[in-house]
């Protein structure tokens, strides 16, 4: 685990209690899918630690009112939630909390129950209410004194008010947070209806122009755009320059011509022009009906945006950041400023809230002052290179324009025009068409001629290699498995064979996107460097599996669709089950060895056990895990999820946990089995995958391109330097090119995974939420960081 090794640097929170203190939640402003997740995690959280948890129903409204509004919490309350969107405990807009009378009547009811500490999930506006009570409270409680509404001891026992707050927004408008709570999922309901658009727009030749939501952020709009391939984008953070209309026109009348039979537009609700001017869906529509003449249909998404059951990332984010809440209000003191818990990469973060704040507000004063390009870069880096791979992806120079083209002179035609295969590798996994395209047409667009190789080294070796053309690759982002086809077949045996193929077409930098077996070809090409003159070329591997089990990345390619595969499933049959009281499901999930899928989608689907291999169980493991359902059967839940990854144990099989809690929970519950299988590869990708599958192969196209130029010497590429194969991996906060020869020590060969895994930190929190008393490192959670620091340079997450 990514904690440090010596005991007692490492921090337990079995140290911090929360006896004798009460934690109140609320869910303000806009309602967001996966709040419920997060109110779930954190009165679970503060009851595990022995602290009172108060549900305030009806956000800042209910506060104010007091009464039946503010209700103790228990761990049955929250059954149930995660899969629900919306938010269960109610949120209002509240004009009273914005008087000083409000906040006078909000204080007294929180004083009254000895609240002091506050979980505010919400937006900017709830959050910046949330730190206005709290620097008012010593004077509130001051006028409550006087007024004789509360004596000396109640004063004293409450003078402090602590506040961490959760950004719930669809529309990821806070500025520190990469994601913000619900974000995923509204892209999910995007994508979902775009996916269907495209199908009827085939149909009959139609342009389509779709309006999503986002008054002053353009995140949903720019990452659906991103992720469905569309033609043309507005958002309010970067207006199209004057003279958009014609330009518009010209590139949907192209990409007719060439052979599509549709048209995507996306319009953010805020977006405008250079001069302010609202750019409409119904005046784009105008526009192309009037300068082009093409059927056009206009579908405005509104509230579907924010509903429907929340996705696995944003259950998993809320889940996280739900326990970092409490953590963050156990340890605050006196003096902690208030602060936001959010994610950067993979990792929970603490941020002043304030600092956060004004940081969004910045966004907006830019925006009114028309400096287009420091909101873009306020908004943080991740939106910032959702823009750069969008604008490099979007627009297809013309051929004159190209660096081989005839205006080329010969110096640079000679550098720039290179030939580059790009392959898939191992089993499909969803968004690996997604990576494909990018990286087809970011080569194209610097330059390169591209080459695709069917059926991984197996086609390689018999030479199924043939050009692939920006045209080729249109609609591929939306399409699951791998369409370039994919084998497991390993190079070592065909050297001869891929090396003379390699001369044949000259293929001087090679792309592999692909699981372990893609891992392992490229560790056995660069190391037949010395062999064979023709590997002597840059080389890189994109991860894209489902399993996650590639060392040197925290994700891949695959594994999100995959989650939100196995959580939908759960959900179904945690629901079969409502009808028949007491029944334990056990659940067998795909990832080899590797147990990513199993303990994350548990996570997700709320599981009571989750067997794996890393964590290695034994009989008593079982029994406990038996005893412990027993108990839970006598509550209001009478139901159990267990997940097992396929390979955890070669003699505790699916079967046999199945007929052993089967016997040992007879007359208490009764069980069934499911094998999820190939279910869990196939799909159409989620948002995520095709982001990160768009953005990783665009970022690994770049440094071929920058890799060809410093390797090309008296008229060939020649690159046989450990740099010069590598794997692109996600690595805590950055992306990272590591040498794949580096990557060998981090690997476990023999199960096929890495030796170290940083989601292994996130089981306890899975055990927690089920009622189970185990040991929680928290020496990696946050110490509060600020926002105006820079990131690191490679940083790109979230969606990524």
């Amino acid at each position: 685990m990514a904690a440090p090794t010596r005991q007692d640097t490492k921090k337990y929170f079995e140290n911090l209690s929360g006896a004798g203190k009460s934690i109140a939640v609320l869910t303000s402003g806009g309602d967001a899918q996966g709040m419920n997740a997060a109110v779930r995690a954190v009165v679970r959280m503060g009851i595990y630690v022995g602290a009172k948890v108060y549900f305030i129903h009806e956000g800042y409204q209910g506060m104010v009112d007091g009464g039946e509004n503010i209700k103790e919490a228990t761990w049955e309350s929250v059954s149930s939630m995660l899969q629900v969107g919306g938010t269960v405990i109610g949120s209002a807009r509240c004009k009273e909390f914005r008087t000083h009378e409000g906040r006078l009547r909000a204080a007294h009811n929180l004083v009254q129950r000895g609240i002091t500490n506050l979980c505010v999930i919400g937006g900017d506006g709830s959050l910046t209410g949330a730190n206005l009570f709290r620097e008012e409270w010593s004077g509130l409680l001051d006028e409550l004194l006087e007024q004789g509404l509360i004596d000396e001891a109640a004063a004293s026992s409450n003078s402090v008010l602590h506040i961490v707050g959760m950004v719930g927004s669809i529309d990821n408008d806070f500025c520190g947070t990469d994601m913000t709570i619900g974000t995923d999922s509204a892209l999910h309901r995007i994508i979902e209806v775009v996916d269907a658009i495209m199908t009827t727009a085939q149909s009959h030749q139609r342009t389509f122009v779709l309006e999503v939501m986002g008054r002053h952020c353009g995140y949903l709009a720019l990452v659906s755009a991103l992720a469905c391939g569309a033609d043309w984008v507005f958002i309010p953070e970067m207006p199209p320059e004057d003279g958009w209309e014609e330009n518009m026109c010209q590139k949907l009348s192209e990409s007719r011509s060439r052979g599509s039979r549709l048209n995507i537009i996306i319009v953010a609700e805020g977006a405008m022009d250079r001069h302010g001017k609202p750019v409409t869906s119904d005046f784009v529509k105008d526009l192309v009906v009037r300068c082009l003449g093409f059927d056009t249909r206009v579908t405005i998404l509104g509230h579907v945006q924010r509903g429907g059951t929340p996705s696995a990332f944003d259950r998993i984010l809320a889940s996280r950041m739900g326990v970092e809440a409490v953590l963050a209000l156990l340890e605050a003191s006196a003096n902690t400023p208030a602060c936001v818990v959010s994610l950067v990469g993979n990792q929970a973060v603490r941020l002043p809230l304030m600092e956060c704040v004004q940081m969004t507000q910045e966004v907006q004063k830019a925006m009114d002052e028309k400096k287009f390009e420091e909101a873009v870069r306020l908004r943080g880096r991740s939106f910032e290179n959702n823009l750069n791979t969008y604008k490099l992806l979007s627009y297809r120079k013309a051929d004159s324009e190209l660096p081989n083209g005839e205006e080329a002179d010969e110096e640079e035609q000679i550098h720039s025009s290179f030939n580059v295969a790009v392959m898939n590798v191992g089993a499909p996994a969803a968004g690996m068409n997604a990576a494909v395209r990018s990286a087809v047409r970011v080569g194209i667009s610097e330059g390169h001629k591209m080459f695709a190789v069917s059926d991984g080294f197996e086609g390689f070796y018999k030479g199924q290699i043939k050009e692939i053309k920006w045209g080729d690759v249109g609609g591929w982002t939306g399409q699951g498995g791998s369409l370039l086809g994919t084998k497991r077949t390993l190079p070592a045996k065909h050297m001869d064979k891929i090396a003379e193929q390699m001369r044949i077409h000259n293929i001087n930098a090679l792309l592999v996107i692909g699981g372990f077996e893609a891992y392992l070809g490229l560790v056995e090409l660069s190391s037949a460097r010395d062999k064979y003159s023709e590997f002597c070329v840059p080389m890189v591997m994109v991860p894209a599996t489902v399993s996650n089990n590639i060392p040197g990345s925290d994700l891949s390619i695959g594994a999100d669709t995959a989650l939100n595969a196995i959580t939908d499933t759960c959900d179904r049959i945690k629901q079969s089950a409502s009808g028949t009281k007491r029944r334990v499901f056990i659940i067998e999930t795909m990832g080899g060895y590797c147990g990513y899928l199993a303990s994350v989608g548990g996570l997700a689907a709320g599981a009571d056990a989750v067997y794996i291999y890393e964590e290695p169980f034994d009989i008593r493991d079982l029994q406990a895990n038996v005893e412990h359902l027993t108990e839970k059967m006598k509550t209001s839940i009478q139901r159990g999820l267990v997940l097992r990854n396929e390979n955890c144990n070669e003699n505790f099989t699916t079967d046999f946990i199945y007929q052993l809690y089967s016997e040992e929970g007879r007359g208490v519950f009764d069980c069934r089995k499911n094998v999820l299988g190939h279910m869990q590869q196939g799909g159409a990708p989620s948002p995520f995958d095709r982001n990160f599958g768009t953005k990783i192969a665009a970022k690994a196209m770049q440094w071929i391109t920058r890799k060809l130029k410093e390797s090309y010497k008296g008229g060939k590429v020649f690159a046989n330097s450990e740099d010069t194969a590598c794997l692109l991996g996600m690595r805590r906060r950055a992306m990272v090119f590591q040498p794949v020869s580096q990557i060998r020590d981090e690997t476990d060969f023999v199960h096929r995974i890495p030796k170290e895994q940083w989601w292994l930190k996130l089981r306890p929190l899975m055990k927690i939420l089920a009622k189970y008393k185990t040991s929680y490192d928290v020496s990696d959670s946050g110490q509060l960081e600020h926002v105006s620091r820079l990131r690191p340079k490679e940083t790109d997450t979230a969606a990524i």
